[in-house]
């Protein structure tokens, strides 16, 4: 099956990677960070392989079914608490290898987030940085059906909201004081959309 050629990002020659100018932020996408072939390969194997939950959340006086699903993994560790979390399987641990060799960065936790169609997404909010550093760094990978990324600063009302389509097989990164500055979501769409896989990885203290 020919999954998700929306855009032509898979070219040979193409470098993909954007530095977007933002005040009190550091962040970067690359468009091809994976290949087609690899894209495809993973969205596959996360789709059919993954416990995916579906998790409650507070939302003004009460408790809704957050429209999502998630699964969550982490290192053993005896510096990190990791309850019940499964250890990576094997092909998170070559995507997180992959991300780390690009960012020089160590993690040892990721969140996977399943949006299953258009009524799935993601409201305005800033990382919890309970377990984290005080600016934690987030590097996230999509792979499956193209999906909008917003950004909004926090404090500055002037400062325009960045809209950021992310792709199949693309990367993210969000780092320095942009969680402390800037919230972000994923809006839901009346489109007739595939699902998209998120995986966000992060570095967890105890």
């Amino acid at each position: 099956m020919t999954l998700f050629n929306d855009t032509d990002l898979f070219m040979s020659g193409t470098n993909g990677r954007k530095d977007f100018e933002l005040p009190d932020a550091d962040v970067i996408l690359i468009d091809n960070f994976f290949t087609k072939e690899e894209a495809d390969y993973y969205y596959e194997v996360l789709l059919n392989n993954t416990n995916w939950k579906e998790y409650e959340m507070p939302m003004y006086d009460k408790i809704v079914t957050a429209p999502r699903m998630i699964s969550w993994f982490q290192d053993k560790s005896d510096t990190i608490h990791s309850g019940d979390a499964p250890e990576l399987t094997k092909e998170l641990k070559e995507i997180r290898e992959r991300v780390q060799v690009e960012v020089k960065l160590n993690f040892n936790a990721v969140l996977l987030n399943l949006y299953r169609n258009g009524n799935d997404g993601v409201s305005w909010h800033s990382d919890k940085i309970n377990r984290s550093d005080a600016h934690p760094v987030t590097a996230s990978v999509t792979f499956g059906e193209t999906r909008m990324f917003r950004l909004k600063h926090k404090f500055r009302k002037e400062v325009p909201f960045v809209e950021i389509p992310l792709h199949h097989g693309s990367f993210l990164l969000m780092a320095g004081t942009t969680n402390s500055f800037w919230e972000h979501q994923v809006p839901k769409t009346a489109k007739k959309v595939l699902p998209r896989i998120n995986l966000t990885f992060r570095k967890v203290i105890k």
